[in-house]
């Protein structure tokens, strides 16, 4: 069910009976036809388990499932949206900065900074974000938001890329990540920014970044 980039706020998507497509709870900014919104309280494709992960990401609301036939316009906040396409890859995003996406991907959980030890069990009290980020796998769009617009960087095996934890948005690929901070404990203190965190990712694939810290 592809995207269709309105402007770089708004995407509109394509309903088609038999098919269903997930969004976050109040991105529907319009549409046409006979389309249903309801709260999906499962997670979508990835049952419990995915609702876990985006609970434990602090994602408080449910995602809504949107079946039919019609047009929707999805937007939030007057957030920047991209379009990321997936050909059997696997997408790993926020939960908080996912907009909407096709209902045939299957979806999970990833610890990011799983390699960190016990620097990545910190991460979510001092940098405010998740511990856990919502994976996609498969066929399908997926439409993903950000403050200030989105950089795609490239990771390659000689050239490992280094994020603020805080800008991260989603990456792809044959990826590993590993949280580190590049302060001392006494100096980590009242830090949250790559000031003292640090999200290394390397092998082979791309990350998206924002062009803001700020929180959606």
């Amino acid at each position: 069910m592809p995207f269709r980039e309105i402007n770089a706020k708004l995407v509109e998507a394509q309903v088609i009976p038999g098919q269903r497509m997930f969004s976050q709870r109040g991105a529907m900014v319009a549409y046409t036809g006979e389309v249903s919104f309801t709260p999906n309280m499962q997670g979508g494709q990835g049952g419990l388990m995915s609702m876990i992960g985006r609970r434990v990401a602090n994602e408080a609301t449910p995602l809504m499932t949107v079946e039919g036939s019609g047009t929707v316009l999805f937007g939030h906040g007057g957030h920047h949206v991209e379009v990321v396409n997936l050909d059997g890859d696997t997408l790993c995003v926020e939960a908080d900065r996912l907009l909407a996406f096709d209902g045939s991907l299957e979806q999970g959980t990833l610890f990011l900074g799983s390699d960190g030890g016990v620097m990545g069990m910190v991460r979510g009290q001092v940098s405010g974000q998740g511990l856990f980020t919502t994976t996609l796998k498969g066929k399908g769009a997926v439409a993903v938001m950000a403050h200030g617009g989105i950089l795609q960087l490239p990771i390659t095996p000689d050239r490992p890329v280094h994020v603020d934890p805080q800008a991260y948005v989603a990456h792809y690929g044959d990826v590993r990540n590993k949280l580190s901070t590049a302060l001392g404990w006494r100096d980590m203190v009242g830090r949250g920014s790559g000031e003292a965190f640090q999200l290394e990712l390397s092998g082979n694939g791309a990350v998206f970044v924002q062009a803001s810290e700020e929180k959606l």
